[in-house]
């Protein structure tokens, strides 16, 4: 995966015009919340230099992204089991963007967050790619 670098706005004027679409790195792997947080972690394991994956309802819609810190926190967690599904450890729905957000508000929008990634979604809210913040 490619990070994207963001500068400030002041280093940067382009980023008020610049949309995420131009940024975004295309679709990761994508995994359904149905599938076992076990399963997702291999399927994670597998994608070379992927630190998330998409997860996405049965409809095909985009409902937030696991990370590889959430998935400590769920693996370590009392209540974990090999029969734990991701729906069960998402949440609400994640954060979202759509691909027409100028980079500056996206910036600003993952860095109020503290968000390092987040999914890129169309009008109807199928993944597109993913925008992350390089450090």
């Amino acid at each position: 995966m490619t990070l994207v670098q963001m500068q400030s706005r002041s280093a940067n004027a382009n980023l008020v015009c610049r949309t995420v679409n131009e940024a975004m790195d295309a679709a990761d792997p994508q995994v359904c919340d149905d599938m076992t947080v076990q399963v997702a972690l291999s399927v994670m394991a597998s994608a070379i230099s992927a630190g998330h994956l998409l997860v996405c309802d049965e409809d095909g819609l985009c409902t937030g992204l696991v990370t590889l810190a959430r998935r400590a926190v769920v693996r370590d967690g009392s209540a974990y089991t090999d029969q734990v599904r991701l729906r069960d450890v998402m949440g609400d729905r994640g954060p979202v963007t759509s691909s027409v957000t100028t980079m500056a508000e996206a910036e600003h929008a993952m860095r109020y967050r503290r968000l390092d990634a987040l999914p890129v979604v169309d009008e109807q809210g199928s993944a597109l790619g993913v925008l992350a913040l390089a450090r």
